[in-house]
């Protein structure tokens, strides 16, 4: 989207200056006057770099724009009135950063630049998996059917994430509010009793002593502490951002009990699913193995998938590469074994992804389940181990009593 700097005559005769946003020169026009102002003088400006960094597009947004325009294009109007009218639509205010990426995307495709092009030039709004589907389609004839199978895909994954977040939100409030609750006792409520404490004269139970030394330490050396959280934080990032460290950890996340079985699943279903609409759409092998690669999240799976790709580029069946590779498990292989005699890759790959997603739902259904009664024994382990402790020398004050005397 361009940005127009204008000098305009309002219907009482004042004349003001201003911005006005447009695809092109006379769409900024034509939005003037339908103001009610006569355009005396217009000129393009340059967009700002903070303006650029600001265009960013949920994923809501990215769904519902594939989505109607595929349905536009395939309704039979053209590629450029079909983005002018999205363009036209989308909220200046709510969908600021999609209304700018559809205006610098349509002024392109005016200019003559193909949608591929024209979309490729916006990495972090259109992901490769994107624009290469649009590139097979587009050059197939069939953009509004990729389109089409574009949306379902971004709305299957959004699902998924979704079932995935709303999995691990309880825990993550009851883990905060167990951890806000004991920094509140320790903080406020163990020094109150350490100063009863203190009149006793006798040595206190260790569970005792230990809460009130803790408590004193996060009074007086609290920002230790906060360092320390800081640094172990960063340290961690920093590990996380290489590539030894990303491989263990994903290797790690593969292994853990119960939730690495999850993480394969989502990691497969995932895989799935991309293979299966990227080969539909008429995308070349050896480039959906690329993609489906650096999309699939798990570093393990990716250099997997580099495996499989040298092996297919050699000439070896599908099949055979995958099963060189452990982290396939075998129904897939034998789906994608049926796929291949059937020349139907693509709909078992998606059968399969159904049922990957079917059993993560059922996965994470299992796990909210257990987890609420687990994290609510925590919290009360937690907090009640706080206060037996703060209470045991009030149970053995005969015994400190006698001691005195």
């Amino acid at each position: 989207m361009l940005t127009f700097a204008y000098q305009a005559r309002d219907s009482a005769g004042k004349i003001s200056n201003g911005v006005q946003e447009g695809i092109n020169e006379e769409n900024a026009v034509n939005a003037l006057m339908a103001r009610g102002l006569l355009v005396l003088s217009i000129q393009q400006k340059a967009a700002s770099k903070l303006a650029r960094a600001k265009a960013k597009v949920p994923e809501s947004d990215l769904v519902m724009f594939t989505r109607q325009l595929a349905t536009m294009v395939d309704a039979g109007l053209p590629l450029v009135g079909a983005l002018t009218a999205l363009f036209e639509q989308a909220d200046p205010r709510k969908q600021a950063g999609l209304r700018r990426v559809i205006g610098e995307i349509t002024a392109q495709v005016q200019e003559g630049s193909t949608f591929y092009d024209s979309i490729s030039k916006h990495p972090k709004v259109f992901s490769r998996l994107y624009t290469s589907m649009v590139k097979a389609g587009e050059s197939g004839g069939m953009l509004s059917e990729v389109l089409d199978r574009l949306a379902g895909f971004l709305e299957a994954s959004a699902r998924l994430r979704k079932k995935v977040k709303s999995a691990m939100t309880y825990p993550i409030i009851v883990i905060s509010i167990a951890l806000a609750i004991t920094t509140f006792l320790i903080v406020k409520v163990v020094p109150v009793f350490g100063s009863i404490f203190a009149d006793f004269g006798a040595k206190l139970p260790a569970p005792t002593q230990f809460l009130i030394d803790l408590s004193g330490f996060m009074r007086n050396y609290w920002y230790y502490l906060v360092g320390g959280i800081v640094g172990v934080i960063y340290a961690i990032r920093a590990w996380l951002g290489t590539e030894k460290g990303a491989d263990t950890w994903d290797r790690w996340k593969l292994k853990m009990p119960v939730f690495g079985p999850l993480t394969h699943k989502i990691c497969m279903s995932r895989f799935a699913r991309t293979f299966a609409q990227l080969i539909r759409s008429g995308v070349p092998i050896l480039e959906v193995m690329q993609i489906v690669g650096d999309t699939s999240g798990n570093s393990v799976v990716t250099k997997a998938l580099k495996a499989v790709s040298a092996d297919v580029e050699r000439g070896d069946h599908l099949t055979a590469s995958l099963s060189r590779q452990a982290i396939f498990p075998p129904m897939m292989l034998r789906m994608v074994a049926a796929g291949e005699s059937t020349g139907k890759i693509d709909t078992m790959l998606e059968k399969m992804a159904d049922f990957w997603d079917e059993e993560i739902e059922a996965t994470l259904s299992a796990l909210t389940s257990l987890l609420e009664p687990l994290l609510i024994v925590f919290l009360g382990v937690i907090v009640g181990g706080i206060v037996i402790a703060m209470f045991l020398p009030i149970f053995k004050l005969s015994d400190i009593v006698s001691a005195n005397k």
